[in-house]
């Protein structure tokens, strides 16, 4: 929250403790989140003024904020410079600065520093500016660009919002189903190296794979199966089988996919005919993964299976079974997944 001042107030005639305090608030809200403009706005001073402060923070600490303040080291950024970056970052990406990555990291902010202000500093000091200008790493939400707003606000606010009130009234049980293929080549994450040396992983020569179609209920329920081959209409109709056989006979199964088209294929549709009303398909809106909890199963169990070598497709199937089994005794863990942000709507 920016804490408010009266513009009409002259900062001059304030009393040192006054303007001692003012520039430690505004520094504090500034690395919680709030940002330097907003912050000289509520403030009724010049940009350049927060800046400043940010700048004697920076390379003083909280001490160099206070009155008669020693100096600390010889600056390397002025408050120019700091404003400077603030707005680079907040209004481009990297690549609207000819970089290859999409993201902005430590590194490349330092060499956008370096190339465009000619100031060189450490990617600890970058971390630490980057906080002083209320910045955080954060991981980036992705979307296709064929996506529709329009359809992904209408899943969320009247299409799900009524296939949870059905499901309530004629007792049914939600899932959320989705398939993917794990490779043995597989690597997740990072891992420690030299500085400045890029690490390079082996593989054994050797790739393996097998896919895995799986379905998750908001209440923590977790059902899977892997398949060596591809997941065709054919295996999409047997886990559906096998889905309403594992689901009490007084209860129905409202499963949510995406709109592969495997999921509308006529052996489908024929075996949703023979259980009689059991089982019932929705579609989510097209391009829109994100919006499938059961994509963080996939991400859990990749980034586990890619935490070890594996030497054989059987030594894949097993490890994966372990973890899916594994999963299957957490039911909270399962639940957890539709707290991700994109996924909260189906809780």
């Amino acid at each position: 929250m920016i804490m408010s001042t009266n513009r009409s107030n002259d900062g001059r005639h304030l009393d040192a403790q006054s303007k001692e305090a003012i520039r430690l608030r505004a520094v504090d809200q500034i690395a919680q989140g709030e940002s330097p403009e907003a912050m000289a706005e509520a403030l009724g001073v010049n940009r350049r003024t927060v800046y400043r402060w940010l700048e004697r923070a920076h390379h003083g600490g909280r001490e160099a904020l206070y009155n008669r303040a020693k100096s600390g080291r010889p600056t390397k950024f002025t408050a120019a410079d700091l404003q400077w970056l603030s707005g680079a970052l907040r209004d481009s990406g990297p690549r609207q600065y000819r970089f290859a990555f999409a993201l902005w990291t430590r590194d490349i902010v330092r060499e956008l520093l370096r190339r465009e202000r000619g100031v060189r500093v450490s990617a600890v000091t970058m971390g630490r500016v980057l906080r002083r200008l209320g910045f955080t790493p954060q991981r980036p939400l992705r979307r296709a660009w064929q996506q529709s707003p329009e359809a992904v606000a209408e899943w969320k606010q009247r299409v799900y919002p009524e296939i949870r009130r059905r499901a309530q009234r004629e007792r049914a049980r939600i899932y959320f189903a989705d398939e993917s293929g794990v490779r043995s080549d597989y690597h997740a994450g990072t891992t420690w190296a030299p500085t400045g040396e890029t690490p390079i992983v082996e593989a054994t020569g050797a790739r393996f794979s097998i896919n895995l179609v799986s379905a998750i209920s908001p209440g923590g329920s977790l059902r899977f199966q892997l398949v060596e081959g591809t997941v065709t209409a054919e295996v999409f109709a047997g886990f559906i089988q096998r889905l309403a056989a594992d689901t009490a006979a007084d209860e129905k199964v409202f499963l949510i996919v995406d709109g592969h088209p495997t999921h509308r294929a006529k052996r489908v549709r024929r075996t949703l005919e023979a259980l009689d009303g059991r089982v019932e398909l929705f579609f989510l809106p097209g391009y829109s993964p994100e919006l499938n909890p059961d994509e963080q199963v996939w991400g859990y169990v990749k980034s586990r299976l890619g935490r070890g070598a594996i030497a054989s497709k059987d030594e894949l199937k097993m490890q994966a079974r372990s973890l899916l089994h594994s999963l299957q005794k957490l039911p909270d863990k399962v639940a957890a997944f539709f707290r991700h942000p994109e996924c909260q709507y189906a809780r």
